[in-house]
């Protein structure tokens, strides 16, 4: 068109150019014959003839070169319908095209993004609002074949979309609507088989790709479902709840079995205590009483023994051979007195009392 437009601005200039000749040389005639050519035709000349001749041809060629100039822009292609009927196919470029003969119907060959809002029905017969987004292309080589079978790109895209929608609401109805909305991303990919299936090589497109935007249901279904879910949710929680008190009351009852082993070793540690106190207390007294036994002139036995460990030790026992119950019932006095000796704290009692009857100790002076 840019061509055309150049063209034709210079076939304006040039045909203004040509009349401008002719009527600069009729006022130059005039101006020569003065006040007597008033009123009087003045005839061409030669180069006025051939101007005028030429304006002609050049206005001539104004409506006919210009309009025969045609664009394809990037992107683009032209059918070229001979007195109407498609015979061949531009691309991107300028051609020169006869325009009262040939015509040029433009088509986008470029990704075409269509829109498609539509009611549909789930298995269980809820109804949606459903939007799909389809992207075609056409095949650039079939335009002409387009052109016949369908006229123009638009009855084309709107045969698209029909069948698109026929095959959406196809595969919705075989789900129940809460399936949809747990599976909407496995759908789609279904949806869009089913398309391509359906818009096949008479067609003469491409199909690029198929998204379901948005499936939007009854307000009164959302709300079920909203209910549903909040019941799920509190259920989760109840469960949650229940689960986590488990796990405290098993931790509870393994800090008091804990507890409880801790206080049994610890009591378990304080009898073993006692009893080697009991021991080490009674041993004790066994060799107090063994020296008593000999200060009192007893005879002493010694033994050789093995501890449970392994090593060897010493046994002693008194022998009581020859020896009066008198003389042994000493020794259990004398051990008695040296208890006694052991736990007195040093002060007198102030009352003694002995088989012949009551002392009173006087308290001594500080």
């Amino acid at each position: 068109m840019q061509i055309g437009f150049i063209i034709g601005f210079l076939l304006v200039l040039a045909v203004a150019f040509c009349l401008g000749f002719v009527v600069f040389k009729q006022a130059k005639a005039r101006q020569g014959l003065g006040k007597s050519a008033k009123g009087i035709s003045i005839p061409l000349g030669i180069g006025e003839r051939v101007a005028l001749i030429i304006g002609c041809v050049l206005l001539i060629a104004l409506f006919l070169v210009p309009p025969s100039f045609h664009t394809v822009d990037t992107g683009e292609i032209a059918v070229v319908k001979h007195l109407g009927e498609a015979k061949g196919v531009r691309t991107s470029g300028t051609y020169f095209d006869f325009w009262l003969t040939e015509t040029y119907e433009i088509y986008d060959a470029r990704v075409q993004n269509s829109e498609i809002t539509t009611a549909a029905y789930s298995k269980d017969a809820q109804t949606m609002d459903v939007v799909m987004t389809i992207q075609w292309q056409i095949d650039s080589s079939k335009a002409v074949e387009i052109a016949n079978k369908y006229g123009n790109l638009s009855t084309l895209g709107n045969r698209i979309q029909s069948v698109s929608i026929e095959k959406a609401k196809s595969v919705l109805s075989n789900y129940s609507a809460m399936s949809i909305i747990e599976t909407r991303s496995s759908i789609s990919p279904e949806v869009e088989i089913k398309i391509k299936e359906a818009i096949d090589e008479n067609y003469y497109v491409d199909i690029v790709a198929v998204v379901l935007v948005n499936i939007d249901f009854s307000d009164a279904f959302e709300a079920t479902v909203e209910n549903k879910m909040i019941a799920e949710q509190e259920k989760l929680k109840a469960e949650y709840e229940k689960e986590t008190a488990i796990v405290n009351a098993e931790k509870e009852l393994e800090v008091a079995k804990l507890n409880a082993q801790a206080k049994l070793a610890q009591a378990e540690a304080d009898a073993e205590a006692q009893i080697k106190i009991a021991e080490a207390e009674a041993e004790a007294i066994k060799l107090k009483s063994i020296e008593v036994a000999r200060s009192l002139g007893f005879k002493i036995d010694e033994n050789d023994i093995t501890l449970e460990d392994g090593t060897s030790a010493k046994e002693y026992e008194i022998n009581f051979e020859g020896k009066s119950a008198d003389e042994i019932k000493l020794i259990s006095e004398y051990l008695k007195y040296l208890e006694y000796l052991n736990k007195w704290d040093g002060k007198l009692p102030s009352v003694m009392t002995d088989n012949g009857g009551t002392i009173v100790v006087p308290t001594p002076t500080p």
